[in-house]
């Protein structure tokens, strides 16, 4: 029963193994070969969703640096703005030398031309052709340009029992009143003046008048469209922000609208 024997240890080393377990038809590298298809398959799985989520936060990195560079704009030009209530109407150098940007003349005040320029020196991290517009403006109380209109609604106001209009949706805003635009152009690489005018004699310098009016505000505003780099989830987004600041107050005798320049 030699024969008898042989073929039932080769039986046995195909179908169980060395050590008594089961292995099925091949062996070992039968199962080895198994296990390398199913890890191609997870590879395959799993690299396309951890790609897309790395190209996620590497968008949204993009979109905060550009964020923040429109809020810190808007800071530096209504910081140089505010302190400019006296400077008078805008004096164009012809022509204009580099770095400077391009204005209206007595159309708009010396504080606005101020303003760009300022946020043109200090740069940002986005690219400057990102900027969509400026705006340099009068603020109204909300904050925003005069003639802007507002969206508001009645909400319970907890501390009379009544209601309160609150405003929810972003105002339209309109550049139309004491109100100067600055464009980008990428060409000259500086903002140059598109439209608009301030007749900065009209200016409130006081710190308080006879009325207890507070002196004016100027506010600066910059939308920019933020343009992503796969554009898997939108082409482009909208950025926008502003910052506005109280005037500083002008000498007593020169401050009230008609007292200056």
């Amino acid at each position: 029963m030699p024969v008898l024997a042989a073929i039932t240890a080769t039986l046995q080393t195909v179908f169980v193994g060395q050590k008594g377990h089961f292995m099925g038809i091949g062996g070992p590298r039968a199962w080895r070969r198994g296990d390398d298809g199913a890890a191609a398959v997870e590879f395959a799985i799993v690299v396309p969703v951890l790609l897309l989520l790395l190209l996620g936060i590497l968008e949204f990195a993009f979109v905060m640096r550009d964020a923040l560079s429109v809020s810190s704009s808007v800071k530096v030009g209504a910081r140089t703005a505010s302190t400019a209530a006296g400077a008078g109407p805008a004096v164009c150098p012809n022509p204009l030398p580099p770095g400077v940007t391009s204005c209206a003349g007595t159309d708009t005040p010396q504080l606005a031309v101020s303003a760009a320029n300022a946020i043109q020196r200090a740069g940002t991290a986005m690219p400057q052709d990102s900027i969509d517009e400026i705006w340099i403006y009068r603020s109204n109380n909300a904050g925003y340009p005069a003639g802007s209109y507002y969206q508001s609604a009645a909400v319970p106001n907890l501390t009379t029992g009544g209601t309160t209009d609150a405003v929810f949706d972003s105002p339209t805003l309109n550049c139309v009143t004491a109100c100067v635009r600055y464009r980008w152009n990428q060409a000259k690489n500086l903002f140059e003046w598109v439209g608009g005018s301030w007749d900065s004699t009209r200016i409130n310098g006081c710190i308080a008048d006879t009325s207890g009016n507070p002196p004016d505000s100027v506010g600066v505003y910059m939308k920019a469209t933020h343009t992503f780099i796969t554009g898997f989830f939108t082409p482009t987004l909208p950025l926008k922000d502003r910052n506005v600041m109280a005037f500083e107050p002008l000498p007593s005798g020169s401050c009230k609208p008609g007292q200056h320049a």
